[in-house]
């Protein structure tokens, strides 16, 4: 017969769908009353939820000949309850130095390591670790000192990939007197107590004094204020994702977004059409939410995750898209780039020395390149560009018969007119040439800004020279002086292609 204490890990179980029947469930076991409560549980349920059970133990080397009657500890349960045993050491301690994490941070990273390298050896499919009522309560109050926004109050998890928590929401002494009913000991780990530690302290002192003398029931309080923001994040992350889905172009690692598709995510039947430049009103409150979320998906898409990222972060990017002007960039953590383009944000990650290049450092900076052209009398020739990925072709035509049938002038050269060594380059600062029907000639940097192309195209950007002038440029007129018109004889037509 079930007690009732195993009957609320089934539920939490059912309700979570955290196993299904014929999962073979890893049971992550320290030797401490939670894990062992946990194992001894799971054992009375498992012909009910038709799984099979093991035992995984990870030794973090920590506590000396301690951690090693641990292991020695979790190694006789398991050979008392008939299990097999999954277990692995590693020298936490040596990694967090060698990496530069704190011992709280290194252990957790390799422990959950182990648990992903057991389910992807097929020794497990799910891994059940002994997170309780009070690690959620002692987690959410973490967070809330160190600061946080919504996403923190929902804590720890029910189930996170390989990983599942049954016992979160079930209080630790419930633990303990169900293992003193059943006779069973435990192992105590000392550094538990060790108040050097942030949670320690909140374990120690805060809790305790916060359950005396303000509110009793103050873990169950935090759990379901943890479950709650969960759901909440839960839908969040949905519609941001399905906006990511929709506004966001992907290319490589580089994310770009119009702005207003970020300042305007949804369409609120009943909001008025808000202008981008309106983000400080409060008509822009109920979207500056998802537009934050937003902004955090991007950064997360570029860099991998959303470490130092922080809300004076997000606040630089929108201020970026609603008040700089095209061409402003800035930096977040990680050597993310944010750059605006007219009317776009792109997200690239930066190398390393180049983050903080001007944008004429970094212009100079571009792979320059420069092919020799040769025409033929008739046909076409074929530029291949590596550093723009296109190739150019060259072709020659009767221009008389031509100009009758679907051309008509200023898009084509005359070739009749190009009589000097003809060089397929990128850009140079100060190009200019007087583009087809005009009257003066402008500089390529001033046809670029009135044509939106972006900045860090510019360098790139192929020229076609003849006799040290510049006569065509990718996307606009051909030179005037250079132009095929009526009286030509022969033409040259240029097409950009793929490589």
């Amino acid at each position: 017969m079930r007690t009732s204490l195993e009957q609320s890990v089934l539920n939490n179980i059912r309700n979570a769908r955290m196993i299904l029947p014929g999962d073979r469930v890893g049971v992550a076991v320290s030797g401490g009353a939670d894990s062992v409560a946990l194992l001894r549980i799971l054992e009375n349920l498992r012909d009910e939820l038709g799984v099979t059970l093991s035992v995984v133990h990870f030794d973090h080397m920590l506590r000396g000949d301690a951690s090693t009657s641990d292991a020695q500890f979790v190694a006789q349960l398991a050979r008392d309850s008939a299990l097999q045993i999954v277990a692995a050491r590693e020298d936490v301690a040596a990694e967090a130095t060698r990496h530069g994490w704190n011992l709280e941070d290194a252990a957790r990273r390799l422990r959950y390591a182990f648990f992903e390298r057991v389910c992807a050896a097929g020794q497990a499919t799910r891994i059940a670790v002994a997170h309780t009522a009070q690690d959620q309560a002692e987690t959410v109050l973490a967070h809330l000192i160190r600061g946080t926004g919504p996403t923190g109050l929902a804590g720890i998890y029910p189930t996170a990939r390989s990983v599942m928590r049954p016992l979160l929401g079930i209080a630790r002494q419930d633990l303990r007197d169900y293992l003193r009913a059943k006779n069973q000991v435990w192992r105590e780990d000392a550094t538990n107590r060790d108040t050097r530690r942030l949670r320690a302290r909140i374990r120690e002192r805060l809790l305790p004094v916060i359950e005396r003398d303000f509110a009793p029931a103050i873990a169950t309080h935090l759990c379901e204020l943890a479950r709650l923001s969960g759901e909440q994040e839960v839908f969040w992350s949905a519609v941001v994702e399905d906006r990511f889905r929709s506004f966001v172009r992907v290319a490589g690692d580089v994310l770009t977004i119009q702005i207003r598709d970020l300042l305007l995510p949804l369409e609120l039947i009943s909001a008025p059409n808000i202008p981008p430049a309106a983000s400080n009103s409060s008509e822009f409150a109920p979207l500056r939410a998802l537009t934050e979320r937003i902004i955090r998906r991007l950064y997360e898409g570029v860099r991998g995750d959303r470490k130092d990222l922080g809300a004076q972060h997000v606040e630089q990017v929108i201020h970026l898209a609603t008040e700089s002007t095209s061409g402003s960039r800035l930096e977040l953590p990680g050597n993310i780039f944010v750059e605006r383009t007219f009317g776009k944000l792109t997200f690239s990650h930066v190398q390393a020395g180049r983050h903080s290049l001007t944008a004429s450092e970094d212009a100079a900076h571009a792979s320059t390149y420069q092919y020799v052209v040769s025409l033929p009398n008739s046909g076409a020739t074929v530029v291949s560009i590596p550093e723009l990925g296109s190739r150019f072709r060259l072709k020659v035509i009767d221009w008389t018969l031509q100009a009758s049938d679907t051309k008509s002038d200023g898009e084509a050269l005359d070739a009749g007119l190009l009589r000097g060594s003809l060089i397929l380059r990128n850009w140079r600062p100060g190009d200019a040439y007087r583009p087809y029907g005009r009257r003066q000639a402008s500089k390529l940097k001033d046809m670029f800004l009135a044509d939106r192309i972006p900045l860090r195209d510019r360098a790139r950007w192929p020229v076609l020279e003849c006799g040290g002038q510049v006569v065509w440029t990718r996307g606009m007129a051909p030179a005037d002086d250079f132009c095929a018109r009526a009286r030509t004889q022969v033409g040259v037509l240029i097409e950009e292609l793929q490589l």
